[in-house]
């Protein structure tokens, strides 16, 4: 009677909405806008299962016990069946979302009086509610960019060879554990020499700059290019605020296409563990591609033979400034984003783990390589890795040790 009257208290203690109630399995996504406070609910209550499952799974694998650590099994495979369950219900397509955009983009170009066609393609792209809802404005801002800036006159397209009506392009794919959006036009382009030139003029590059047309177009992200919390900087604001990154890629006189990569969810994620000294800290699963052991380097070496490829890498040792000297034997953890391979070197590899992300305190908000935290089973707290922002470093470092820069072996972190 103890045991059943303290599992009572301890189901009791976590406070509920006086709403709460069983969710339908077969709602609608016009359904799930009426329960979207009991949804949240559900998986905030299932985030709580994932950190209660892990705490037991740790305490069954210190008791010894076969029989025990063998029912706890169970429970965390049900547990992770929960997990995915919920976050299904959640998950809705981009579709709906990009037939409004389409909607806005063709009454703001009649307006205007603007010959145009949006296209549609990857409609059917599911993704977490909670991150369909935010992307729409992001979207319609990009496609009222290219309206604004990209697409010419029926007579400039016509001169330069091109059909008059203007094309703008809305794409969604998978790619790993992250869902990308693009959206292209066919307009004017953009030319990196005059954003060079401008950006000189304010002060964001130095004359004779070696930076690469490539990075020469990231400028225009730059709030000091286009105004502190307006246009594309703002833009970018607000896609880092929901854990994701804003790309470009354009030719004159071709187009451009700017490129919005998201996580499938901002809730749950599958990791794997890492420690650092008495410090852990969270790769995502998904853009884990092998784990290796690092054999030993030079001291002003910051890359490997990787079967025959540079692979730069990053010691989370250096970049936090854990304390502490290096363990005999240290382990890379090689990562994949957007096509990018990096090393991340840690000393000990603790295995794979559900894990439920919580938002960074506002000491940590403009820390680059840090995308949140969560709970262990143990009960402290963890890291998790902004994976983009570190391959991102290495390849940077990398391209400065390409072109003989050899002086630069750890860029700071801003």
């Amino acid at each position: 009677m103890e045991d059943a009257t303290d599992s009572a208290a301890a189901a009791n203690a976590i406070d509920r909405p006086a709403t709460a109630a069983p969710l339908a399995g077969d709602e609608t996504v016009a359904g799930l806008d009426g329960q979207a406070d009991k949804l949240n609910y559900l998986i905030d209550l299932v985030g709580e299962l994932v950190i209660a499952s892990a705490s037991a799974s740790l305490l069954a694998h210190r008791s010894g016990q076969s029989v025990l650590a063998e029912a706890n099994a169970v429970v965390s495979h049900l547990v992770e069946n929960i997990r995915d369950a919920a976050l299904q219900m959640r998950m809705v397509k981009i579709g709906e979302t990009f037939e409004r955009v389409r909607s806005a983009a063709c009454e703001e170009a009649g307006e205007r009086a603007q010959d145009i066609e949006v296209v549609l393609t990857g409609a059917d792209t599911e993704l977490d509610k909670s991150v369909v809802e935010k992307v729409a404005d992001p979207l319609l801002q990009l496609v009222r960019n290219a309206l604004d800036h990209g697409i010419e006159s029926a007579d400039s397209r016509i001169a330069a060879g091109k059909p008059a009506k203007g094309r703008i392009e809305l794409h969604a794919f998978h790619d790993s554990a992250s869902i990308v959006i693009e959206v292209a036009d066919d307009g004017a382009g953009l030319d990196s020499e005059a954003i060079a030139a401008e950006a000189i003029e304010k002060g964001l590059l130095q004359a004779g700059h070696s930076e690469s047309d490539e990075d020469v177009l990231k400028l225009i992200f730059d709030a000091g290019f286009s105004g502190q919390g307006t246009g594309l900087a703002a833009l970018k604001q607000n896609i880092a605020a929901l854990r994701g990154t804003l790309g470009v890629d354009s030719t004159p006189g071709a187009g451009s296409r700017f490129s919005i990569r998201l996580p499938l969810t901002l809730a749950i994620i599958d990791g794997f563990l890492t420690g650092v000294a008495k410090s852990s800290y969270v790769i995502p699963l998904d853009t884990v591609v092998e784990c290796l052991e690092l054999a030993n380097t030079t001291a002003d070496r910051d890359y490997i033979n990787l079967r025959g490829e540079v692979l730069p890498y990053v010691r989370l040792r250096e970049l936090f400034e854990v304390p502490g000297d290096h363990p005999a034997r240290e382990n890379v953890v090689v990562v994949q984003y957007a096509g990018q391979k990096a090393g991340i070197v840690v000393d000990q590899l603790l295995g794979e783990f559900q894990t439920v992300i919580k938002p960074l305190g506002t000491l940590f908000r403009h820390m680059r390589g840090i995308g949140g935290s969560t709970i262990l089973g143990s009960g402290e707290v963890a890291l998790i890795l902004d994976v983009q922002a570190l391959v991102s470093r290495s390849a940077r470092r990398e391209e400065l040790q390409a072109e003989g820069n050899t002086g630069v072996h750890r860029l700071e972190m801003h």
